[in-house]
């Protein structure tokens, strides 16, 4: 093995993917932590996701589970909320995949698209 880290991640796409993360201003997941908790030792919690990641270790924890209503008032639908570290995680993934794989679908193809 010719390199420290099987996965070439850098530190600056980490902190690129939490900028964006906290623009969107999401709930806490199933481990309770806020954005405010994350920040109080977001260079470590940055350097701990970018350190699992580029390793290949990283694992993501349980989403929380919340059931909101569905459009028109009739019945629930449930919701999955991940962790502030793992909407992170997510967020690198995609700004690295995305680029690469959206030229390849079809043009009439919608879901889980920009």
């Amino acid at each position: 093995m010719d390199k420290a880290k099987p996965f070439c991640i850098s530190k600056r796409e980490v902190w690129e993917a939490y900028q964006q993360v906290k623009a969107n201003r999401g709930a806490a997941g199933v481990d309770g932590q806020s954005m405010a908790e994350f920040e109080a030792d977001l260079k470590s919690n940055l350097y701990r996701i970018w350190n699992r990641m580029s390793s290949g270790s990283y694992m993501p924890p349980l989403v929380l589970r919340v059931d909101i209503p569905k459009a028109g008032g009739v019945g629930k639908r449930p919701l999955g909320i991940p962790t502030i570290s793992d909407r992170i995680a997510q967020t690198v993934v995609k700004r690295y995949l995305e680029p690469l794989v959206e030229p390849v679908f079809h043009r009439d193809s919608y879901g889980y698209r920009p």
